[in-house]
């Protein structure tokens, strides 16, 4: 039976709150998970499951399944869709309202992330996974085309920002496939892509993940502004201080704050912290 008609039978409406867009082509399915890199051997974390035909292709291939969905009112349509899947673990939580070491602890491992991002959470969901855990191997995720762009945006092109820099930081993102609009059911407003992200630990020497984010959060202020007026208003410091950090930095204390690479963006945390400035 296909999900339309899994998700008719079963009376279930579709709630924008949720921006729910569901993948159903099976081919298309099989090429992310396959472009994922999921082996038998991989623990897989899916947000959002959906009507759960991402979800089935995921367990052909990988060990575990766990699946975090948010709609209660999914819970028939899943029984019929992963029907006979003995690898499976659906868990009807916001997964944005649990710690992430509560996550970890129902995994008790290492694990990738693999999903069809709702488009209104997408950045929260990859800043919870990217920053809060040491244990994911990598993130796979279908996201707008525009968010796939600017995870992988280079320094000084208008897509880059400070979520680039995050990404960047921690991992190398690339951009392995687009999807168009038609594909989903039902059809969002825009086409979508979906993003490799993988982890690469100790990528860059940051000292203090917290005064890199304060860092690149300062540069991407007020993009129209230098990086010395955004680090004046950032940390409250004199112009002297802020040119002498920029110097240090790029050495022109004319640049904007969207020119810095991740590199720089290691450097700004050391000055921060030499010269200890409060973030």
């Amino acid at each position: 039976m296909q999900l339309k008609e899994v998700l008719i039978k079963n009376g279930f409406h579709f709630n924008k709150r949720f921006g729910q867009n569901f993948l159903t082509d099976t081919n298309l399915l099989r090429s992310i998970v396959d472009k994922a890199g999921i082996t038998e051997k991989d623990v897989v974390v899916e947000i959002g499951v959906g009507g759960g035909t991402l979800t089935r292709v995921i367990a052909e291939k990988a060990k575990r399944v766990i699946g975090f969905e948010i709609d209660r009112n999914l819970e028939p349509v899943l029984k019929e869709t992963l029907a006979g899947l003995n690898n499976v673990e659906i868990i009807f939580k916001d997964v944005m309202k649990m710690p992430t070491e509560e996550i970890e602890s129902m995994i008790g491992g290492r694990f990738s992330v693999v999903a069809n991002l709702p488009y209104y959470i997408t950045t929260p969901i990859l800043m919870k996974f990217i920053e809060e855990s040491d244990k994911v191997d990598g993130i796979t995720v279908t996201v707008q085309e525009e968010v796939a762009d600017r995870l992988c945006a280079k320094a000084g092109s208008s897509e880059y920002g400070a979520i680039t820099a995050s990404v960047d930081a921690v991992g190398n993102a690339d951009k392995i496939m687009r999807i168009d609009r038609k594909m989903f059911y039902p059809a969002p407003n825009v086409d979508s892509a979906v993003v490799k992200i993988t982890m690469i630990k100790d990528k860059y020497p940051i000292e203090n993940l917290s005064a890199y984010k304060a860092g690149v959060r300062c540069a991407f202020l007020s993009r129209r502004k230098t990086l010395v007026n955004n680090l004046m208003m950032a940390f409250k410091t004199d112009r002297k201080t802020a040119e002498q950090i920029v110097l240090a930095v790029k050495g022109d204390v004319l640049v904007r704050g969207e020119t810095l690479t991740t590199e720089d963006f290691v450097s700004l945390q050391k000055e921060i912290l030499n010269r200890g400035l409060k973030f």
